[in-house]
Formats: structure tokens, C-alpha cells, sequence
């Protein structure tokens, strides 16, 4: 009951890039999907930037009927659907067309909210006596669960259907949760991933804290910052990611395309006590996470070759790196290496850690290590906990084994995947 589980599909919604093709591109060149946004200018945001995907109405169209578009107004919903069934067709697996479920087929699509937008028409239709106006898709689209509820309707699956939130760690524990139903002998396959919603309903609350960037309006592409002396807080995004992830015999039997294997992680809480809070972590719980991550896995601390990190460009940013530092034992040139893809698509919230984890094994994969942008001027504190030469500036290709995932949530929430290159050798 420990199956090797791999993964055999996958699908992105980024603000620098909507599907894979471009997604890769963008990541390999340092391509940002930060833009100017007029409307939070209009709403006196201080922060006016954001990374939202662009969808255009065709691209809709290819994954929804009329009829469903018809007063649409969840982005999440939108975002999670197209990255879902990209996924599942990367897989090169069928549409599911027959009366009967595929029972060995699930999702876990986590969400952080669903359908704000919709939520906002529906109050105002409400406060207006106007309750028997609100449509048939109100539920649907603004129930957390609408997004895994959307995706197995449209795929037909039979095994578990569900959507998980757990704040910025949402994506990475979807992965775990998917992993662990898999190994254990619960489903031979699981679509999972998150999603976010787009707009300043959901980015308000962020603003307001003051967390998020307000000194590179005039210049976006600037705006996100991580490991640099010069970051003033995250850019808030959007967007979702997908993956296939499926047992390996499954997987060889099918003759499917294996872009990397999930070796295992962990995921935990610091209770808020100690250093944690509702919006800090609690560093011997982070530390933790990570070195059960890697009991789970099998593997030792000097094995991993690169971590993709959460790296917001805030204030935290130099104790995630002193906390891979303790828990890897691991310092100043036998850091490995690290990078942030939210310097080119801004924090996506629920959805960072599923689009980033997309970006992990697309490195793995193809063999090559994505820059960090905007991070020229390292922050002095991270200079002396890592060299600089761990944390490129441009791309490079380099055939990396092992990645580590992680991501770090509002809550005191903590989540990290161990992500190898998949060999046919060990098989």
C-alpha cells in the first residue's frame, strides 16, 4: 500500500502565460505578467499593480458552453477549469463521456474563495428585494467547493471530489493530499491543484494590512521584489495550476508521458504560538515541516538540488531562507539553489503554490533553472545565509534531481513537496 506516484499531466493559468507552452516560455525568459490595473487606480489602492491571467472570450469558449457563460462571474471557477482540463488532456486522458463515473479518477482543487464577483451582483440583488432574479448559478458559483465540483462534472469523475483552503499553502497541500490518496491505494489518479479569483475584492483586505507593493506603480514590472533590498511587499495575483498525479503503474501501463515523481512532503501547523500568528510563521514549526517533508520522502537534507520557495518580497523573505538554512543544514555555498516565480506573476494567493509547483517540475523536466527577476541587489540578511551565486539572476540550464516545494499561509499554515526528475532506471 505504497505506491510510486508520478505526475503525467499538467496545466497553468498565470498571469505571465495561460497554458503550458506559454507558461514555459515565459518562466525560461524572465517574462513578468505584472501589468498597470486601472481599476485598482480608480479605487485608490495604494497598491495599482497586479498579475492577472488574460483570457479572451475564445479561449472560453473552448471550455465552456453559452449557456455556462451566461451571467459567469467567478474567475476562480474560470482560471481553475481551463488549467484542470489542460491538465487532464496533457495526460492524455479522455473527456469522460459515458453514463458511468471513472472511478479511479478524483480531484482536489483547493480554492481560497469562489466567485466574489457573483457573491457582489447577488447582494445588491438581494438588498434590492430582487431574490428570485439571482439565477440558477449563483450556488454553483460561489459554493468553495463550485471549482473540484465544476472539474468533476466536466471530467466525470467518481472517485473523491473536493476543494481544500488553507491560505497561501492551499495548492502545495492539494498536491499532498492527492499524493497521499494515491500511495495509499485510494485512486490510481487525482487532478490536483487550486485556484484564486481575480480583483479588488479579494486583493482589498491585502492593501488595507499594508503587505503589498505601492512604490513601483509607474513601473510593474519592477514591482515584485523577493530576496531584494529593495522589496516594499507583494504584488497580489491570480490565476490557478493543475496536475495529473497517478500511480506509476497506471502511468507506464497507459504509456503516458511522466514529467517528474513526487517522492512525498509534509504538512503542518505552528498553532500560532511561539513566533507564529495569524500572519507570521512559526519558524520551529516551518523548520519542522520541512524535515518531516523529507523523512517522508526518503531523502536527506544535502539531496535537494534546488528549492522553489514562497519568497512574498516582504519583510519575511530573509527567515524562510534562515529556516531552509536550519532544516536542510545547509549554508553559504552548499545552499542549494533558490528562486521565487512570484517576481514575474505577483503572489497568487490560494493558487501560488499549485501554478508554482507547475513551474518546479516543468525545471525538473526540461532541465533548466528559472532567474529571479528584480533580485540584482540580494538583500544583505539572505547574502549571509546563502551565497549569491545560489540565487541566479537569469536562466540556466542545469539538470537538476530534486526540487523542494514549499509555501507558507495566513493561519500559521505550512506545506512542502518533494519534487525528483522521473528516471527509467529505477524503475
Amino acid at each position: 500500500m505504497n505506491r510510486r506516484v508520478v505526475i503525467t499531466g499538467l496545466g497553468v493559468v498565470s498571469p505571465n502565460g495561460v497554458g503550458v507552452p506559454a507558461f514555459t516560455h515565459a518562466i525560461k525568459n524572465g517574462i513578468s505578467g505584472i501589468r498597470h490595473d486601472m481599476q485598482l487606480q480608480e479605487l485608490q489602492f495604494s497598491c495599482q499593480i497586479a498579475g492577472q491571467p488574460q483570457i479572451t472570450d475564445e479561449l472560453k469558449s473552448e471550455y465552456f458552453t453559452d449557456l455556462e457563460l451566461r451571467g459567469f462571474g467567478s474567475t476562480g471557477i474560470l482560471y481553475g477549469v481551463i488549467a484542470g482540463i489542460e491538465a487532464w488532456k496533457n495526460a492524455g486522458l479522455p473527456m469522460q463521456v459515458s453514463e458511468e463515473p471513472d472511478w479511479d479518477s478524483g480531484t482536489v482543487f483547493g480554492s481560497g474563495t469562489s466567485g466574489i464577483d457573483k457573491f457582489r451582483e447577488s447582494i445588491y440583488k438581494i438588498d434590492a428585494l430582487q431574490t428570485r432574479r439571482l439565477g440558477s448559478t449563483v450556488v454553483a458559483q460561489t459554493m468553495n467547493s463550485g471549482i473540484s465540483a465544476w472539474l468533476g462534472g466536466k471530467l466525470g469523475l467518481g472517485n473523491q471530489v473536493t476543494t481544500n483552503s488553507s491560505a497561501c499553502a492551499t495548492g502545495t497541500e492539494a498536491i499532498m493530499m492527492a499524493f497521499d490518496r494515491i500511495r495509499s491505494g485510494q485512486a490510481k489518479r487525482m487532478l490536483a491543484g487550486s485556484t484564486g479569483d481575480s480583483g479588488p475584492y479579494i486583493w482589498a483586505g491585502f492593501d488595507a494590512l499594508r503587505v503589498c507593493s505601492s512604490k513601483y506603480n509607474d513601473s510593474p514590472h519592477e514591482g515584485s521584489r523577493p530576496m531584494s533590498a529593495t522589496a516594499s511587499g507583494f504584488v497580489p495575483g491570480s490565476g490557478a495550476g493543475a496536475m495529473v498525479v497517478e500511480e506509476l503503474e497506471s502511468a507506464l501501463r497507459r504509456g503516458a508521458t511522466i514529467y517528474a515523481e513526487i517522492l512525498g512532503g509534509n504538512v503542518n501547523s505552528g498553532g500560532q504560538r511561539g513566533s507564529g500568528s495569524m500572519t507570521a510563521p512559526n519558524s520551529h514549526a516551518v523548520q519542522r515541516c520541512i524535515t518531516d517533508a523529507l523523512q517522508n520522502a526518503g531523502i536527506s537534507g544535502a539531496d535537494v538540488d534546488a528549492i522553489n520557495g514562497h519568497l512574498t518580497a516582504t519583510a519575511k523573505d530573509s527567515l524562510e531562507i534562515e529556516n531552509w538554512t536550519k532544516a536542510l543544514n545547509r549554508h553559504g555555498d552548499k545552499f542549494p539553489y533558490i528562486n521565487s516565480l512570484k517576481s514575474m506573476t505577483g503572489h497568487c494567493l490560494s493558487a501560488a503554490g499549485s501554478i508554482e509547483s507547475v513551474a518546479a517540475v516543468l525545471q525538473l523536466h526540461q532541465g533548466f533553472l528559472f532567474g529571479n527577476t528584480n533580485c540584482d541587489n540580494l538583500h544583505p540578511e539572505i547574502a549571509a545565509l546563502a551565497d549569491p551565486s545560489k540565487i541566479p539572476l537569469k536562466t540556466a540550464n542545469i539538470n537538476l534531481e530534486i526540487i523542494a516545494k514549499a509555501s507558507f499561509g495566513f493561519g500559521d499554515v505550512n506545506a512542502c513537496i518533494l519534487f525528483k526528475k522521473f528516471d527509467n532506471l529505477t524503475l
